[in-house]
């Protein structure tokens, strides 16, 4: 990990980020203190984990289901699972229709 000022940054930001690439996280500093980690997600799956970890909205349903889970309204795995199924086996296949209830 690489300690670089903003004004470096800006002034190379293709080497920084070729860098970044190789060499993993570069943190930039402002008056000397951190104001931002410059880095190059592995894949797809990386960059969704690194934006969701920065989502408020993520972070407050997280929070909501911790404490829900405390209060003891969570499920067990196997309940869990369960649920999972019987939507699966309730769920219309794609693209077919069931007509309205009469």
């Amino acid at each position: 990990m690489r300690i670089a000022p903003l004004a470096d940054v800006k002034a190379r930001l293709s080497a920084y980020v070729e860098q970044c690439e190789t060499d993993g996280p570069i943190v930039i500093t402002r008056n000397g203190k951190a104001v931002a980690v410059l880095l190059a997600p592995l894949d797809d799956d990386d960059l969704e984990g690194l934006l969701l970890a920065r989502s408020p909205r993520f972070r407050n349903l997280l929070d909501k289901s911790r404490a829900s889970i405390k209060a003891g309204k969570g499920l067990s795995r196997q309940d869990f699972w369960k649920a999972i199924a019987e939507r699966a086996q309730n769920k219309p296949a794609a693209g077919v229709t069931t007509p309205p209830q009469t």
